[in-house]
């Protein structure tokens, strides 16, 4: 009975902790501890956020093969969701090119781009990137992410830039061309179609593009987009350009977005799994990427669940209010932070003034150039094409490098989705090659550091001529314990006068049950020839596990030596 009180007592005790954890963590967040002081700058924060998201906002959303509107819709209620459950105080959400560019990759296959069903199977998928990561928010399953390595982000996030700006080359010359993610398509038919450019549409987009690169260069901070969008505004509805063939926005529906629910099929779902599996990824691991950078500055902890949680239902409570698919944008947070946000209230203010833009300003917007979009989505994500760090990866670890690469390639010939699918199996194949044959090493006794060290780095170290001292560095397991094994042999081979093998275990972490039964047919075997196998420095985890195996009954003191000079001595 006694044991049952003090079951239940302790399963009391840990609830209690977990509550008080949660609660402590819930108390910690910007809207029970918010400042008045911050409210100036978290309104200019917000002001300036919201200049710039208007028209990325619509671009990201043309981008999608989505009508621009619902660039804004994206831009409003997600925000303030995110705002109120995320954990970075400065992470700046909404539409942004590389989910936009996934959509049109993962939609226009089921329907027509700007149609109807499109846009229904579009919040169909923001619904389901939602569940996805709020689902992996609520289980704790943050660091699934960590599985897709630096060098195949980096790779896949360079070849889609160079995707996401030739789509927009079309618009930037005023030719509807062939391909929309085929780059090589794109640019086979810009070149043979050349003669049909509509130079104004040209000369529109590539004086914005000069603007846009200027005013990133001399003054990030200024909202050169907005400068860029009101002045060919008036350029179009003064000169009449729409009447000489420049393509405008027309009209944009105002007003905010009403309640809708997500026409739910599950053929549809089925078909949009994978791109929603890969949004989910991808537009997560954009957003926690900044947000650490940005919280490491200001000296607080992102929390990597809760920041699923925050986009998870950012991108469900979305998806009812017509919105498209939402994460976090590094240009965006990066200005949305120098321009002083400290709390997630930017965001909100930011997510308020679209709002008003919904019900009072749409009608603006009539006269802007889609050239003038296109610019500001290819000057957006052409700085996303990383070539320093393919360089810096070649010249640390050259396969780092050739992951990076093979990524690179595979998303440009093959596709978005399945780019990012090879480089991440390339990346995965990599770690269990070098898991399979990991580094080894023979050792030699180095006199005036008085250590064992490897002889090929050290070739003062002194060999015992009866002894082979190998070690193995990386944790044993069923795949890679024939490795060590046939190192062992062909060495033995090679020194027949040899009588003591002993294992430096000081790299290995960990065992598993194989590579012990394995191991230890070795040394009974090599008994038997009259060579013994000792262990040394081994730790903790294997010990414990070479204890359950009846080991030290077996082999005694042979597996106990603390330091290689003991074996030896032994």
């Amino acid at each position: 009975m006694s044991d049952i009180r003090n079951s239940c007592h302790k399963k009391e005790t840990e609830e209690d902790v977990i509550i008080m954890f949660n609660k402590k963590k819930f108390q910690n967040h910007w809207l029970f501890n918010y400042e008045k002081r911050h409210l100036k700058n978290d309104f200019s924060a917000g002001l300036i956020v919201a200049i710039m998201l208007i028209p990325q906002g619509m671009a990201y959303s043309m981008l999608a093969g989505l009508p621009p509107v619902i660039g804004l819709y994206a831009s409003t209620i997600p925000l303030i969701i995110y705002a109120l459950l995320g954990s970075s105080k400065q992470l700046a959400v909404g539409p942004v090119a590389m989910v936009s560019l996934l959509v049109l990759s993962g939609v226009s296959t089921m329907a027509e781009p700007g149609s109807g069903e499109y846009i229904s199977l579009v919040l169909l998928l923001s619904l389901m990137v939602g569940v996805i990561q709020l689902s992996m928010g609520l289980l704790r399953l943050g660091f699934v992410v960590n599985f897709l390595s630096h060098a195949v982000i980096s790779g896949f996030t360079s070849a889609a830039a160079l995707i996401i700006g030739l789509s927009q080359l079309k618009n930037l010359i005023g030719v509807d061309l062939a391909g929309q993610k085929n780059i090589f398509i794109i640019m086979s038919d810009a070149v043979t179609r050349i003669s049909e450019i509509n130079w104004t549409t040209f000369a529109i987009g590539i004086g914005s593009i000069l603007l846009l690169v200027i005013f990133k260069k001399k003054a990030p901070q200024f909202p050169a987009p907005l400068v860029v969008v009101v002045a060919s505004t008036l350029l179009v509805y003064f000169f009449k350009l729409e009447e000489r063939g420049v393509s405008i926005i027309k009209d944009v529906p105002d007003g905010l977005p009403a309640l809708s629910v997500p026409a739910f099929n599950m053929d549809s779902v089925m078909a949009l799994l994978p791109i929603a599996l890969t949004i989910s990824f991808v537009g997560f691991m954009e957003s926690i990427a900044v947000a650490k950078a940005i919280a490491s500055k200001e000296k607080y902890k992102v929390d990597s669940n809760q920041e699923l949680t925050g986009l998870g239902a950012a991108n469900i409570v979305g998806s009812f209010f017509s919105a498209s698919p939402v994460t976090g944008g590094f240009s965006r947070t990066a200005v949305n932070y120098q321009a002083g946000a400290k709390s997630g209230l930017a965001s909100i203010i930011t997510a308020v003034l679209i709002m008003i833009t919904l019900l009072f300003f749409t009608g603006l917007f009539y006269y802007l150039p889609n050239a003038v979009l296109a610019a500001i989505i290819m000057v957006a994500v052409f700085g996303l094409i990383n070539v320093k760090e393919a360089k810096h990866l070649f010249r640390i670890k050259k396969s780092d490098g050739w992951i990076l690469v093979l990524t690179f390639v595979a998303t440009l010939v093959t596709g978005i989705e399945s780019g990012i699918l090879i480089g991440a199996g390339a990346a995965l194949l990599l770690f269990i090659w070098n898991s399979a044959y990991p580094h080894t090493a023979v050792l030699g006794y180095v006199q005036e550091e008085g250590v064992y060290r490897n002889v090929k780095r050290y070739p003062e170290a002194l060999e015992h001529t009866d002894t082979l001292i190998f070690r193995m560095d990386a944790s044993l397991y069923f795949a890679n314990f024939a490795f060590m094994e046939e190192k062992i042999r062909n060495i033995l081979g090679d020194r027949p006068e040899v009588t003591k093998v002993i294992l430096d275990f000081s790299g290995v972490n960990r065992m598993d049950g194989v590579a012990v039964d394995e191991l230890e047919k070795l040394i009974d075997e090599y008994d038997e020839a009259g060579v013994h196998i000792h262990l040394a420095q081994v730790k903790g985890p294997v010990r414990d596990l070479l204890e359950r195996a009846s080991w030290e009954e077996k082999y005694g003191e042979r597996i106990t030596h603390p330091q290689v000079k003991e074996a030896v001595s032994y």
